[in-house]
């Protein structure tokens, strides 16, 4: 960096503390501006970051560290955020509906000031003129969801960095009623609202020009988290599945979820809920994790821990703002706890949902009647997933006479798919309910789930005899992941340049016979960032760009064909032993 870039640098960081309206990000920038200017390598590196860009809009909202500057989350960046998006919202209502006041619901998790946060977007919104209501505490994602929803709103935020590391905080986006199409109401963001919302974030003025009203928004009763926990609870079938005997362990991972988890499972006749006392109260620094994220290595060891000293049955868990939800259970084979797999989650949900639909006729999964919001051409409605999970829930769907759809990676993409009965991701992200909340959602999850694995436990089974029962029907389904994260996004680039110009001919000694350039987007699936391969003994391999962090992410799956349960631990060996040559040729593939 020149001097003159230097100069620069200190003169903005300098403008920044002096107007910034909250005095700790103020002082932590003065402090950091002394140590730069003072000679330090890393106080000069970490300014320079903060100040490097402007945090970037898009379908994810906002994301990122904690800090002063136009390039992390903060008061001023927030407030530029609530204003351009109280513009959208006044323009997409106006152009909709003429004359009606447009509505929103703010929501916020536990993490570091998400509250304030929230409660200067409610302070903006209301300013601009838009009905708007605060939730009253810090609550899960899926009930921000079910608000947007609940309240017939236009839009929605949630303050929320859901399992990012402590550091991070974050905004998310959702829209309702007159600000888009029939699909997404209730749902994220996808293009091109992004764009609009990030024009308007563009085009506000200085930060003395966003107005914050004193008051006039409405601080919601707790009864919407009452509406939420009931109707959620009501997912619950016990006239068809009646089975309660359940000991249940559950870790909300520090986050907003346990309170209302174990609510609705209350609620939903599930007695025995045990949360994990380490982890059961919202705490922003997450002390007992590393990263928490059920995903991570380490993240259930003390839920498995009280899950192997009570005896318990399954253990089920949140990510910190509740839209995910893991599995854990002891495996029959090994005698071992272990958490499933988000696609082995996935197809039990799917196999369960279709059983509910079975026995309850025309009667959709949350209750309802079978409305034209859930019901496709044929009126049998659809299940769907990401294109990077598993193909289980395909044959599963097929062979009980329903529609199937893959979609793009992500929420915004699954919730949206017309006639929706069910929908999931690989990332432990599933959606039961459309009907209630067009998201994913780890607590109305859990339910179906608590359901399912006490039906099977009547039966004298356990979830992994009921997956391996799928497996006989459809063939052994194996998946595993390969994240490769670099330090420079080019090598990204780099890597699937390399792919796209030198095409791999063959994984795990079989032949590619199917290579798909995402990028080049089809009838089914808008352009996306990645590639495709098939190959002639069936094996999948994915590769795309991760939209969140540096990694590179490869998704691979394999199929072994069993005839009797005599032939699975024989065939999971076989599936193994794939993967694992899969792994190594994408390795070699990449130049790894």
């Amino acid at each position: 960096m020149t001097s003159s870039d230097a100069a620069s640098l200190f003169s903005h960081a300098r403008e920044w503390a002096a107007n910034d309206p909250d005095a700790a990000t103020a002082a932590a920038l003065t402090e950091l501006l002394q140590l730069a200017e003072d000679g330090s390598p890393a106080a000069m590196q970490d300014l320079a970051d903060s100040f490097s860009g402007t945090l970037q809009f898009g379908t994810a909202g906002l994301r990122a560290a904690l800090g002063p500057g136009p390039n992390r989350m903060n008061r001023v960046v927030v407030r530029r955020a609530a204003a351009g998006f109280a513009a959208f919202l006044a323009d997409a209502v106006g152009e909709a509906a003429p004359g009606t006041r447009p509505r929103a619901v703010v929501g916020y998790d536990a993490r570091h000031n998400s509250d304030i946060f929230a409660e200067e977007t409610a302070a903006i919104l209301t300013a601009a003129g838009i009905d708007t209501f605060l939730m009253p505490a810090a609550l899960p994602t899926p009930l921000l969801a079910f608000a947007v929803r609940a309240l017939d709103c236009d839009g929605g935020v949630m303050v929320t960095a859901s399992h990012n590391p402590p550091q991070d905080n974050g905004y998310k986006v959702y829209l309702g009623r007159h600000a888009v199409e029939e699909s997404g109401r209730g749902a994220q963001i996808v293009a091109p609202y992004d764009a609009r919302i990030a024009a308007r974030i563009e085009a506000v003025g200085a930060l003395e020009s966003i107005a914050l009203a004193a008051d006039g928004w409405t601080v919601l009763d707790p009864s919407v988290a009452a509406d939420y926990q009931r109707a959620t609870a009501a997912l619950a079938d016990p006239a068809r599945f009646p089975y309660r005997d359940l000991r249940i362990v559950l870790t909300p991972m520090h986050g907003v979820g346990g309170e209302t988890a174990v609510a609705v499972l209350n609620a939903a006749g599930f007695a025995e809920v045990t949360l994990v006392a380490e982890q059961a109260e919202p705490d922003p620094d997450f002390p007992t994790v590393s990263f928490p994220n059920p995903e991570e290595p380490g993240a259930l060891d003390l839920a498995l821990e009280t899950a192997a000293r009570l005896d318990a049955d399954i253990v089920l868990a949140n990510d910190p703002d509740a839209d995910r939800a893991a599995v854990a259970a002891k495996d029959p084979d090994t005698g071992a706890w272990r958490m499933l797999r988000g696609d082995e989650v996935g197809a039990l949900l799917g196999a369960h949902i279709v059983a509910r639909l079975a026995a309850g006729g025309a009667e959709t999964p949350d209750g309802g009647d079978g409305d034209s919001d859930r019901a496709d051409a044929e009126g049998a409605g659809v299940f769907a997933n990401s294109i990077v999970s598993s193909r289980l829930l395909a044959r599963i769907a097929a062979a009980a006479g329903y529609a199937h759809e893959e979609t793009l990676t992500g929420f915004k993409w699954i919730s949206r798919v017309p006639g929706l009965l069910y929908g999931y991701e690989e990332a432990l992200g599933y959606c039961v309910a459309p009907d209630l909340v067009r998201d994913k959602d780890g607590i109305s999850a859990a339910v179906i789930i608590a359901e399912m694995a006490a039906a099977a436990k009547a039966e004298g089974k356990t979830i992994f005899d009921t997956l391996d029962e799928l497996y006989l029907q459809h063939g052994l389904h194996a998946s595993d992941q390969l994240s490769i994260r670099v330090a420079d996004l080019g090598l990204l680039d780099a890597m699937m340049n390399r792919l796209r110009v030198s095409p791999p001919e063959a994984f795990g000694s079989s032949t590619v016979e199917t290579f798909v350039d995402l990028a080049e987007g089809s009838e089914h699936l808008p352009p996306t960032d990645g590639l495709l391969y098939l190959t002639r003994d069936q094996t999948r391999v994915i590769i795309r760009p991760s939209g969140t962090e540096p990694k590179l992410k490869c998704y691979l799956e394999v199929l072994q064909p069993v005839e009797s349960a005599a032939e699975l631990p024989e065939a999971r060996q076989a599936a193994r032993l794939a993967l694992d040559a899969v792994i190594g040729d994408v390795r070699e593939a990449l130049g790894l």
